[in-house]
């Protein structure tokens, strides 16, 4: 059906999807839209939202500097995925070192001409966020404690970006952005603890190579709990809502918020269990499912609040 030219760069193509995380931008953007819709500028229309030239030009330059931040990030963890990550590995380097430097510049030239569509304090605010970006994968990464903090912040600031869009400092967003930053720092730990063994292997200083594994379990098990906490109080909330006022909208969000408290509960019990890469990778991917259900609870939310 295709030709050996057509397969290989089909599979380049896929090759880039993977470095530049793909799927993780796709998130981010459509966690963009969601708040702009239900939170931030609920006065204007679904319409009117996805036709805002401005914000298309935001979350456009917020998606290409977050892809040249996993390209640059490939780059530098070359040599310490061949050991954590070999059958990435292997995908990522069809794509050759300098065609992923070229892109590097590409899409931070591209970021950098979409912000200065909008306004000149967008283009100040994206070039800061991309020398950040190359910062901590040159230097900040490796520094025990910081490197985790950073890129915990990093991840959330294309959210919190929308805000500063629509001057619109509502209470739930900073709720919201403290949620991700908690899920994100949490994931960050468990990764570390999934590449130990690359981490022994090239000298790298982190907290999986530093700190005992049952302290970092026990760490990762609070702030789970402090994320919990909120999520019961709301589920009481709704419950004292639910007996005196029913409401299908009201049951849904009590349904939705029931199941992540639940897997938040059960990646507590899983961490307690974990001691192998295996375990760490299944409570990495739990947590990214709770941050995803955390992102797509944002219309039924407005809802509530």
């Amino acid at each position: 059906m295709f030709s050996r030219k057509q397969k290989y760069f089909f599979f380049k193509l896929f090759s880039l999807f993977s470095i530049v995380r793909g799927y993780n931008i796709l998130i981010i953007i459509i966690a963009q839209y969601l708040t702009s819709i239900y939170i931030l500028a609920p006065q204007l229309s679904i319409k009117e939202i996805l036709f805002d030239f401005n914000l298309f030009m935001i979350v456009l330059a917020s998606a290409t500097a977050i892809a040249s931040g996993y390209i640059i990030n490939n780059f530098y963890d070359y040599e310490k995925d061949l050991i954590n990550k070999p059958v990435k590995s292997k995908i990522d380097k069809v794509v050759r070192k300098r065609t992923k430097l070229s892109l590097y510049i590409i899409l931070n030239f591209l970021c950098i001409y979409t912000s200065s569509l909008v306004s000149w304090k967008s283009v100040l605010f994206f070039s800061i966020y991309i020398f950040m970006i190359w910062f901590y994968s040159h230097k900040l990464k490796r520094i025990l404690f910081v490197g985790n903090i950073v890129s915990s912040i990093l991840s959330v600031i294309p959210f919190l970006i929308i805000l500063i869009y629509y001057k619109n400092f509502e209470l739930i967003i900073f709720m919201y952005a403290i949620f991700l930053f908690l899920v994100v720092y949490m994931r960050e730990i468990i990764k570390d603890l999934e590449d130990t063994e690359g981490d022994k292997l090239m000298n790298s200083k982190n907290i999986a190579v530093t700190v005992s594994l049952s302290k970092i379990k026990w760490v990762v098990s609070v702030l789970l709990i402090i994320v919990l906490i909120p999520l019961l109080c709301i589920l009481v909330s709704l419950v004292n809502k639910l007996i005196y006022f029913y409401s299908a909208k009201l049951l849904l969000l009590y349904i939705y918020c029931s199941y992540i408290c639940f897997l938040i509960i059960y990646t507590i019990y899983k961490i307690k269990l974990s001691d192998k890469k295996p375990n760490f990778t299944r409570v990495s991917q739990l947590l990214k499912f709770i941050m995803i259900l955390g992102i797509f609870s944002v219309p039924l939310f407005f809802y509530f609040f």
